[in-house]
């Protein structure tokens, strides 16, 4: 069982509410008001700024070539990643410009100041288990929606963020994850700090339904 797996049995109920919220299964089924949809990704686009900063944040607190690599390859993913949210904003007539504007809603400032704060106060194992129910579990999520990689139906109204986040690329980003954690928790952790990082991996995933219930809220209003 890797490191990844022991965290998410040792806060399973957390990482439910997470995983199997109404916003992943009224998006997995297609019948996510496009509003919600919109409202989510315009914030999502504003999170993942903060998230790049997160694997900035890596790299300073790296001791190893190899951990500053991993961090290099982090923020060049999220890069890309935003670039998924312009294309689809794009659509619905919001330019990079009008995302950059946007206001950061309160679930977005409570979960990626909650990562940046870990990584500040504490080491690299410990960021790197607040950034993992989301590197890993939208990877996880993708896989759930689309078990058979990005083989999503062309009249699915976000066949384009599944088939992003269940494809191979995304994929392939999630398992280094899950290896880098293994290897920083085979130099530092004990069972005593299990505990503590198993306390912030469920926080983590906490913060991740409260992000996708905004996505409803803001739809809804």
């Amino acid at each position: 069982m890797d490191v990844f797996t022991r965290l998410k049995t040792s806060a399973l109920a957390d990482w439910q509410s997470y995983v199997d919220h109404d916003f992943v299964r009224q998006l997995g089924a297609g019948t996510l008001p496009l509003a919600a949809f919109r409202a989510y990704l315009v914030q999502d686009y504003l999170f993942l700024i903060q998230f790049a900063r997160a694997y900035a944040l890596a790299a300073y607190k790296s001791r190893t070539l190899n951990d500053i690599r991993i961090a290099q390859e982090g923020v060049a993913a999220i890069l890309a990643e935003t670039e998924l949210h312009v294309r689809l904003c794009a659509r619905w007539g919001l330019s990079r410009a009008d995302l950059d504007a946007a206001r950061e809603e309160q679930a977005t400032v409570a979960y990626t100041r909650f990562v940046l704060d870990c990584g500040a106060a504490g080491d690299l194992l410990d960021l790197h288990t607040a950034l993992a129910p989301c590197v890993i579990g939208y990877a996880e999520i993708g896989r759930a929606l689309a078990p058979d990689g990005a083989d999503v139906p062309n009249d699915h109204p976000y066949r384009e963020w599944i088939g992003e986040y269940a494809g191979a690329g995304y994929q392939s980003v999630a398992a280094t994850a899950r290896r880098h954690l293994d290897d920083l928790a085979a130099r530092t952790m004990t069972d005593r700090r299990f505990a503590e990082l198993s306390a912030l991996f469920g926080q983590a995933a906490r913060l991740e339904a409260d992000f996708w219930q905004m996505g409803l809220d803001l739809g809804a209003r």
